[in-house]
C-alpha cells in the first residue's frame, strides 16, 4: 500500500494556522482580506523553499477567520496540494498594508486522513501491537491500522469485472467490457482507483474516457494503469498462450 503514497500526498490539505499582524487591523477588514485570498490565486513560493520560484496557479477552497485577538489571527484553510501557508499570510498583510507573517502551523488533514477521525500517534501503534503480542488481542490493533483502500476513498472508483482483474494486475489496460461500474463526474485525465466486485483496491489508473463515453461506449480503452496496487496470483488468468500478452481488461 506504499505505492498509494504519491496520490495522498498531492491530494488537497487542511491546516490551522496562527497569522501575526505588524498591526492592529479591524476584524471586518481582515475578512475582506482573507476573501481576497479564496479561489483560484498565483502564488510566487517563498525565498526560502523546496522548490523554484515560478509563478504558479493554486486553488484555495476555504479560509475561515476562527479566531481574532487584534494582534493574532487562528485560521483554517482548506486548499490545494503544494500551496504556501506562510505566503498566504504575508499576502495578507500585503493586502491590508500592515505586514504579517506566520506565526504557527499544523496540518489537520491530508486527503482523507483527518486528525479527529483516524490519524493515531506511534505510541498507539506500538500500545496496541504489545497487547497483541502479550494478550494476543487485536481490537486495539484494528482501531490504528485501518485497511489499505481507505487510503483512495477521496478518488474517483471504477468497479472492474472479475475477468480482467489479473490481466491488469499484469499491466494491461481497462477497456470498457471490462467496467462493472463507474462512478459519476469523471473526466478524461482524471486519476481513477479500479476495485474488484468485493471492493479491494487493484490499481490507480488514468481515465481516458468520461463516465458517460464508458457509459454509451461497447468498446475502447477507458482506463490506463499507473500504478497497480495488487499482487499477481489472486484472480484467475484469461488468456492462454505463454508467448501471449495479457488483454487489455477483456471479459
Amino acid at each position: 500500500m506504499t505505492r498509494v503514497v504519491g496520490s495522498i500526498i498531492h491530494s488537497d490539505k487542511e491546516y490551522i494556522c496562527v497569522m501575526q499582524l505588524h498591526k492592529p487591523v479591524s476584524e471586518e477588514a481582515l475578512r475582506r482580506a482573507l476573501s481576497e485570498l479564496a479561489g483560484t490565486i498565483y502564488q510566487r513560493p517563498p525565498l526560502r523553499s523546496s522548490v523554484k520560484r515560478a509563478l504558479r496557479t493554486k486553488k484555495v477552497y476555504e479560509i475561515e477567520l476562527l479566531e481574532y485577538t487584534g494582534k493574532y489571527a487562528l485560521l483554517r484553510i482548506w486548499s490545494e496540494a503544494g500551496t504556501y501557508m506562510r505566503k498566504i499570510c504575508w499576502d495578507a498583510g500585503l493586502i491590508l498594508g500592515v505586514g504579517a507573517h506566520m506565526r504557527e502551523l499544523r496540518r489537520i488533514r491530508t486527503g482523507p486522513f483527518h486528525e479527529d477521525r483516524n490519524l493515531v500517534t506511534m505510541l498507539d501503534v506500538a500500545i496496541a501491537l504489545l497487547r497483541y503480542r502479550e494478550e494476543g488481542k487485536e481490537d486495539l490493533l484494528r482501531k490504528v491500522i485501518l485497511p489499505g483502500e481507505y487510503s483512495v476513498c477521496h478518488i474517483p472508483k471504477v468497479v472492474v469485472r472479475d475477468s480482467a482483474v489479473e490481466s491488469i494486475v499484469h499491466g494491461a489496460q481497462l477497456a470498457v467490457p471490462g467496467v462493472a461500474r463507474v462512478q459519476e463526474g469523471i473526466r478524461r485525465g482524471d486519476t481513477v482507483a479500479l476495485l474488484t466486485l468485493k471492493g479491494e483496491l487493484i490499481a490507480l489508473a488514468r481515465a481516458e474516457m468520461s463516465s458517460e463515453e464508458v457509459i454509451e461506449n461497447e468498446k475502447g480503452i477507458a482506463f490506463r494503469p499507473t500504478r497497480v496496487i495488487m499482487e499477481p496470483g489472486l484472480y484467475p488468468r484469461m488468456w492462454k498462450k505463454k508467448d501471449e500478452g495479457p488483454p487489455d481488461g477483456l471479459s
